[in-house]
């Protein structure tokens, strides 16, 4: 296990390629996760130019839907012996209101469940390594999120009749920050789980997201950074010799942050995550006996 493997998904361009690219200089074979085949294709293409004698596969599949996390679960069986970084990037906050093929709203299926489904399913199959991170992408629109205490909605299933998107992305987002919080508190000792917010960053994703995110996207562009320095709060997560304290914790500009208040409760965060689970049909990790005093 003398090379290091990271599997980023959500990687045909922007943070997800910057966080690549970083991470096969620190030393990293890649795993580059698209959403289609000429994506991925490409994303090979333009990493291993840059590659440095690393290795770099390029698998595509869609996070959307549990079946697509299941299929990437398999392909990475039969490519990898080990996972020591997992990259959760995926990300998008759709326009309008629309249910996967297992019956949750889109933004909250890619954003929330499919990260941690992903997870799950590859320490059920034995590949993420006895010390692997898990970093997964927030974003500032935090704030703009709500979250239910009594009863909180994992499925997003709530805005069907009305959709503000900014509201659904960062209320998916908020539940992510606390699901990996509950996470962290149950994943085998050596292994960790952290939520970074990458800020505002120059790239595509909101002009592709459509709707309002539009239209922030031509103001928002005036202050954005590049991908390559938004990527080094993730990178800097994964490859810190020393395991980046807390675990579970939201990071911001290569430090420790604090998410909005509702992110902090660790009984919300619990129930998210068991909700999280049960929704997805895995089965949950008990709390460590230890568990939040990293």
């Amino acid at each position: 296990m003398n090379t290091r493997t990271a599997v980023i998904t959500g990687a045909a361009g922007g943070l997800g390629q910057a966080t690549a690219r970083q991470l096969l200089a620190a030393g990293f074979d890649v795993v580059a996760v698209t959403r289609d085949a000429g994506s991925a294709r490409e994303a090979r293409q333009v990493l291993a130019a840059q590659a440095a004698g690393r290795t770099v596969h390029a698998l595509h599949t869609d996070l959307v839907d549990r079946a697509g996390v299941l299929a990437l679960g398999a392909q990475l069986r039969n490519l990898v012996g080990h996972v020591d970084v997992l990259i959760n990037n995926a990300g998008a906050a759709f326009a309008g209101y629309a249910e996967t093929a297992d019956g949750v709203e889109r933004t909250h299926a890619l954003n929330l469940l499919a990260p941690l489904h992903l997870t799950h399913v590859l320490l059920g199959a034995g590949l993420l390594a006895p010390t692997a991170r898990i970093v997964s992408i927030s974003s500032d629109l935090v704030t703009r999120g709500r979250v239910d205490a009594d009863n909180p909605d994992v499925t997003g299933t709530s805005w069907r009749s009305r959709f503000p998107q900014l509201a659904v992305y960062g209320s998916a987002k908020l539940l992510g920050i606390l699901a990996t919080a509950a996470l962290a508190d149950r994943l085998p000792a050596d292994m960790s789980a952290y939520s970074a917010t990458p800020g505002v960053i120059r790239t595509g994703f909101n002009a592709k997201s459509g709707g309002i995110l539009k239209a922030v996207a031509a103001v928002g562009g005036l202050f954005a950074q590049a991908p390559d320095k938004a990527a080094r709060t993730p990178v800097l997560l994964a490859t810190s010799r020393i395991t980046p304290s807390p675990n579970g914790g939201f990071f911001a500009k290569g430090a420790p942050a604090d998410p909005p208040k509702p992110a902090r409760d660790p009984v919300l965060a619990a129930n998210v995550y068991e909700r999280c689970v049960r929704e997805l049909g895995v089965s949950a990790l008990p709390p460590r006996a230890n568990a939040g005093l990293s």
